[in-house]
């Protein structure tokens, strides 16, 4: 569910649908509330053998969003500790995977290639970008924090959080936006 704040902010609530999706174009401001899981390579390497042998995963990604991001720890009192992303394009062999099985959107940083945006518009996903380097305050969007599988990974365990207004940015929606594209001609100087 979506819903465009006063300040021009939209507000979702996970699990995302088809139609939650197609609403979102890339240039957005979000504030995500509900659960996204946490998976960075080592996660995916684990998950993708699964998918390719149809086994189930534990997880499930129908109206999902993963944050491609490894928590350090939490200091005392705190539910964790940094929660900045990592670079998205690292998981680009496993995302069009993952949106066929139903994910719909993925949190990290930088460009995604065109398999990724390919299969955004074919399955109705989306991508949004987090800022890099601001972890410390990201980590106060969390409000509780599972680990749900892969323990054995350390910080690359696949957690479950539970976060309220986290903020993102849609960088590539499903009609074919790209933030990255669009911002460069925006910003390009006539001539140059």
């Amino acid at each position: 569910m979506i819903q465009a704040a006063a300040d021009g902010i939209k507000d979702i609530r996970t699990p995302l649908s088809d139609a939650d999706v197609e609403s979102l174009k890339s240039g957005d401001r979000v504030r995500i509330t509900g659960v996204i899981y946490t998976a960075r390579d080592a996660a995916h390497g684990r998950l993708f053998p699964l998918i390719e042998q149809g086994q189930p995963l534990p997880i499930d990604v129908k109206g999902a969003i993963i944050y491609y991001t490894g928590p350090s720890p939490a200091r005392p009192g705190n539910v964790v500790g940094s929660v900045g992303p990592t670079t998205a394009s690292r998981m680009d062999k496993f995302t069009p995977a993952l949106f066929k099985l139903g994910l719909k959107g993925t949190i990290g940083k930088g460009y995604r290639g065109q398999a990724v945006k390919d299969a955004l518009k074919q399955y109705k996903s989306v991508c949004f970008g987090a800022i890099g380097g601001a972890g410390a305050v990201l980590s106060e969007f969390v409000k509780k924090l599972d680990v749900v599988a892969y323990e054995d990974l350390g910080t690359e365990a696949i957690r479950r959080l539970e976060v309220e207004g986290f903020p993102a940015i849609v960088l590539y929606d499903c009609h074919g936006g790209d933030l990255y594209t669009d911002g460069q001609k925006a910003y390009a100087r006539e001539g140059a």
